[in-house]
C-alpha cells in the first residue's frame, strides 16, 4: 500500500487472534502496522507481532529489494510491535536502531541484546534526516507504556502515532472506526488521560494531514474528528448525551426493575438509554459505553455482604482507567441486610468529579409501589 510516493504500508492482518492481549474479544482481527521511508536513507517503522515474522519480511522485500535499511525506528516496545527486533538484525546487520532509552532498556529485557553497537538513542525534538524527510522525534511516555515515542515527518506531513488513534479490527474489514477505537482507547490507553493531552497538545503545533497508527487504518481525512474524539475520551468528557444502566440479577428482580426504568426514562424524553446485563455482555463494550454517556446507573444484588462479582469487576474497571465526571445513581436489592448500594459508593469514593443522585433505589426482594416511586423518582433525576 502506498501512502505517499515515498511511504509504505509494510504492515500484516491477524485473522487468527480471539482475545487480543489475552482479553478483549476481536471478532474482525487485528492489524499490526509497520511503514517504511524509502529516502537517500531507508527507515523502517516498527515491527510486528512474531506469529508473522515471513510475511513481514516479504512485504519489506517487495518494497525495498536487495537494498538494506538504515534505520529501524522502534516508538512501541509491546511485543505485537517490537517482537522481530533481533530477527530483523539478524538479517540486516548494519542497520541503526533509533528509539528511546527506556526502549533499549527493554530490548534488553526482551532479547537478552540491546544492540549497543547500533543504537540512536533520542529524546524529545530529536530529528534524523533521511534526504527529503526529515523526522523529528516526540516523547508520549505512558501513551501506553513508559519508553513511547511517536514521530513527525514534516516532507509529507504524517504523523507516525504508535498506538495513539488505534483501533481493534484487521485492516481487510470495513467497518466504522470510532466504535472499535473507542473500545481500543477506553479499555487500552483509558487510564492515562492525562499524558494523552500533553500529546494531543505537543500534536496541535504540527501541520499533520496523515495519521499512521500501529493498529487500524491510516487515517487521511476529516482529521478533525479524530482529533477531536480523542480529546473527549482523554479528558474524561461526556461523548454522547443519555444514560447506561448496567446491572446484574440473580433470579430477574433486579432485570425487572431495570427494564421499567429503561421504560421510564424513554418516557421521560431521555435522548439514549442503552441497557447492559454484565454477566452476559462484553466487559469492554460495558466500559466503553460508561465512558461514553453522561449518566450511569448501577443495580445490583447484595451478594455474600458485598456485591454480585460481575458487577464489582465493573466497576473495577471503572476506577482503574479513572472513570470521571459523571452522574451517577444506584440501584440495591436484597432479602436482608441490602448492602449493595453502600459498597458500589464506597467503590467510587476515589474517582472524581461524580455527582450521584439523590434518589438510591432500594428494592426487598421484589418490586413493590415504595421502590416503584423511588425509580419514578430516579428516572425523573436522570431524564
Amino acid at each position: 500500500m502506498d501512502i505517499t510516493n515515498d511511504i509504505k504500508y509494510i504492515g500484516v492482518n491477524d485473522h487468527d487472534i480471539d482475545l487480543f492481549e489475552g482479553q478483549y474479544v476481536v471478532e474482525n482481527g487485528m492489524a499490526y502496522n509497520s511503514y517504511v521511508i524509502v529516502d537517500e536513507k531507508i527507515a523502517v517503522f516498527d515491527t510486528v507481532d512474531a506469529r508473522f515474522t515471513e510475511e513481514w519480511l516479504n512485504n519489506l522485500r517487495a518494497v525495498i529489494g536487495e537494498k538494506s535499511p538504515d534505520y529501524l525506528i522502534i516508538q512501541h516496545m509491546e511485543p505485537d510491535h517490537s517482537a522481530n527486533i533481533a530477527k530483523f538484525m539478524e538479517i540486516y546487520k548494519d542497520t541503526v536502531i533509533v528509539a528511546t532509552a527506556k526502549s533499549f532498556a527493554m530490548m534488553k529485557q526482551f532479547f537478552g541484546n540491546d544492540f549497543k553497537d547500533h543504537q540512536m538513542v533520542v529524546k524529545e525534538g530529536d530529528t534524523l534526516s533521511l534526504g527529503k524527510h526529515e523526522l523529528t522525534f516526540i516523547t508520549a511516555p505512558m501513551v501506553h507504556w513508559p519508553e513511547v515515542m511517536v514521530t513527525y515527518d514534516s516532507f509529507d506531513k504524517v504523523l507516525f502515532s504508535a498506538d495513539a488513534f488505534g483501533k481493534f479490527g484487521a485492516l481487510d474489514v470495513e467497518e466504522d472506526w470510532a466504535c472499535e477505537a473507542r473500545r481500543y482507547y477506553i479499555g487500552i490507553v483509558g487510564k492515562y488521560g492525562t499524558q494523552v493531552q500533553a500529546l494531543l497538545k505537543k500534536a496541535a503545533k504540527l501541520d499533520i494531514q496523515t495519521i499512521c497508527s500501529l493498529h487500524g487504518p491510516i487515517l487521511t481525512e476529516n482529521l478533525e474528528y479524530y482529533l477531536n474524539l480523542y480529546n473527549i475520551w482523554s479528558s474524561y468528557s461526556v461523548e454522547s448525551e443519555g444514560v447506561m444502566v448496567a446491572y446484574t440479577s440473580i433470579y430477574g428482580n433486579t432485570k425487572k426493575a431495570v427494564e421499567e426504568l429503561a421504560d421510564m426514562l424513554k418516557a421521560k424524553g431521555c435522548p439514549k438509554v442503552v441497557v447492559c446485563d454484565l454477566a452476559r455482555e462484553d466487559m469492554a463494550e460495558a466500559v466503553e459505553d460508561a465512558f461514553r454517556y453522561g449518566k450511569l446507573v448501577l443495580a445490583t444484588t447484595t451478594y455474600n455482604n458485598d456485591i454480585f462479582p460481575f458487577m464489582r469487576e465493573f466497576i473495577n474497571h471503572l476506577t482503574e482507567r479513572n472513570y470521571q465526571n459523571r452522574t451517577v445513581g444506584l440501584i440495591e436489592n436484597g432479602s436482608w441486610a441490602p448492602t449493595a448500594a453502600k459498597k458500589m459508593a464506597q467503590m467510587l469514593e476515589g474517582s472524581k468529579n461524580l455527582t450521584f443522585t439523590d434518589t438510591t433505589v432500594k428494592i426487598l426482594s421484589a418490586l413493590n409501589d415504595d421502590s416503584r416511586a423511588q425509580l419514578e423518582a430516579l428516572a425523573e433525576e436522570l431524564k
